[in-house]
């Protein structure tokens, strides 16, 4: 396992979310109240990029076109695309998926993810 660095903690403040390319994989960093956290930047839904959608409770992610929800630490999904009307159709074919998730680990104030 690698971990590479992605950005100073001062870089985000609390409730703020911004993609990165680290290890050749874009990903989402979120400051939660209770720390950093990281996904994948696509939604598993459409593909839809999640750094376009909005931190709901500060615990999760939804996606701003279809309006797919997921826990930011687990990467599960909570509620699967149900926007606009009709798109539940399309749920057939893209069955709910969860997002991946990267461990996070801070050192010296700075963020680092973990790679398998």
């Amino acid at each position: 396992m690698s971990k590479e660095y992605v950005c100073d903690t001062t870089a985000l403040a609390a409730g703020e979310m911004k993609s990165f390319i680290v290890n050749n994989e874009k990903i989402i960093l979120f400051h939660l109240d209770d720390g950093f956290f990281a996904t994948q930047s696509k939604c598993p839904h459409l593909s839809a990029p999640l750094e376009k959608g909005q931190i709901i409770d500060n615990c999760r992610i939804q996606c701003k076109f279809h309006r797919a929800e997921f826990d930011i630490k687990t990467g599960k999904a909570e509620l699967w695309a149900n926007f606009p009307p009709g798109i539940q159709a399309l749920n057939f074919i893209r069955s709910q998926k969860d997002l991946k998730t990267y461990g996070v680990s801070i050192e010296e104030d700075k963020v680092y993810l973990a790679f398998e």
